[in-house]
């Protein structure tokens, strides 16, 4: 079913959803960007804002010279499948998505239409892309080496929980890219001389008992990327909080906006915004099998005080001093 809210943006920016009759002439003549949101929308307008306004400084605006037809999976697999197959059915001339889950289940859906994956955990191990530097497919996009940076977030989240011993890590291991973080994780804890709890879902309904169960058992939450962790950020943060959890997530909006106690990751809208970037090279002419998958360079830091002070934790100087943004 296609979504009919307009997201507003600022000035002449492209909007992510425009009722179907009101532009089914211009449809035909402007090339398409169908966008597979794979979380639910309220975390993807962001997103989808920082893409499409870096897309209208590159000259391509709604109804002038681009439409972006958008589709939220909610998180589910499934329906990213019947999303992607619903693109390939409207003839987009590219698909723009986010992880590995779904950007596989675009790829499994066209051979030909071209795919700028936002967010990749492991685009080679997964099979998204032959190589980094030569996808050699109909798929490139931005790695955000995941797992890399598994070790440091333990690390952080050490430093601020006290006699930290057992962190949960809790990960939806039939995502690829979260499963590689999964183990990574695990790897890096035993580093640390820590003993991690292993949690696993496969739907958000999952994480209530899982979580629950955690009583006495868990100093803290280490949580894997992955859209069902991102559409139900609010309920892990809630019921984090009320088994005195601290939680460490790799999406800053999962703490700016969700509560969280703590993040460490790429910067996910400026991802976007280099995403909007490769779009461009593909609708003027450039082959996803020639652009190579990119990595990140900037992390950041963020930390909630808030969070913290309900948690009751005071939270080292060395990591606040170290923290991109400080929630007070």
């Amino acid at each position: 079913m296609r979504r009919r809210e307009v997201i507003a943006l600022l000035g002449s920016v492209v909007t992510t959803a425009w009722p179907l009759a009101a532009r089914s002439q211009q449809a035909t003549k402007l090339p398409t960007i169908g966008y597979l949101g794979p979380n639910v929308e309220s975390v993807d307008r962001p997103r989808v804002a920082a893409f499409a306004q870096r897309l209208g400084e590159l000259g391509w605006v709604e109804d002038r010279s681009v439409i972006i037809e958008h589709r939220a999976a909610d998180g589910l697999v499934e329906r990213a499948g019947e999303i992607a197959s619903e693109f390939v059915r409207l003839k987009v001339n590219v698909i723009l998505t986010s992880g590995d889950a779904h950007g596989l289940a675009a790829k499994r859906a066209t051979t030909v239409i071209p795919i700028v994956v936002a967010i990749i955990g492991d685009p080679v191990g997964g099979g998204l892309v032959a190589s980094l530097a030569r996808p050699g497919g109909n798929v490139t996009g931005l790695s955000f080496v995941q797992a890399d940076t598994a070790g440091k977030r333990l690390e952080l989240l050490r430093e601020v929980v006290p006699g930290l011993r057992r962190p949960a890590i809790l990960a939806n291991v039939a995502n690829p890219g979260t499963a590689l973080e999964f183990e990574a994780a695990q790897a890096a804890a035993h580093t640390l001389s820590l003993d991690p709890i292993r949690l696993e879902i496969q739907r958000g309904e999952d994480i209530p008992a899982l979580i629950e169960s955690l009583n006495g058992r868990a100093d803290a939450l280490y949580v894997c990327a992955d859209a069902i962790v991102n559409s139900n950020r609010v309920r892990i943060n809630t019921l984090a909080l009320k088994a005195r959890l601290p939680v460490m997530h790799s999406f800053r909006d999962n703490v700016e906006e969700a509560g969280g106690l703590i993040s460490y990751g790429p910067d996910i809208l400026g991802m976007y915004r280099r995403a909007a970037e490769l779009v461009d090279k593909i609708l003027r002419g450039s082959k996803p099998a020639d652009i190579p998958v990119e990595q990140p360079t900037k992390f950041v830091l963020v930390v909630n005080l808030k969070t913290a002070k309900a948690l009751g934790l005071t939270v080292p100087q060395s990591v606040l001093v170290a923290a991109d943004v400080v929630i007070e």
